[in-house]
């Protein structure tokens, strides 16, 4: 098996920013899906995890898209805080699923050129970090 990576797309880091998810959280939630526990499988390998938030719990923190196939990478894709919004809706969904199937069909080199151009972001963790 190739080494996980974890990735967030430029347009998820601009809301990570602004939110108080971390990439240690980031890091947390990518080991719970590695167990099977995501919230929802959206279908398209687009998967929905909870991120607690500070001392607000995983019910009233964040919630974020990940594009994955199980197997080494995880795509950040979209995030919301509970408070700004319930969900997304199916035209949001749609394209969600249409940038996760572009995202996991990247050869490595392709990922290691959109990370040079700040397109994709790559999270830094350890081996078995958590």
């Amino acid at each position: 098996m190739s080494k996980k990576r974890i990735l967030k797309t430029k347009t998820f880091s601009k809301w990570l920013k602004k939110s108080a998810v971390t990439d240690k959280n980031l890091v947390v939630a990518v080991a719970e899906m590695e167990q099977g526990l995501y919230e929802a499988d959206l279908g398209g390998n687009v998967y929905k995890k909870r991120v607690a938030i500070g001392n607000r719990g995983k019910s009233h923190g964040a919630r974020t898209l990940v594009a994955t196939k199980f197997d080494g990478h995880w795509f950040y894709i979209f995030g919301f805080e509970k408070n700004e919004r319930t969900n997304i809706n199916n035209v949001e969904l749609a394209y969600l699923q249409t940038v996760a199937e572009s995202l996991l069909d990247l050869p490595a080199t392709k990922i290691d050129t959109l990370l040079r151009e700040k397109i994709l972001i790559e999270v830094i963790h350890g081996n078995d970090e958590i």
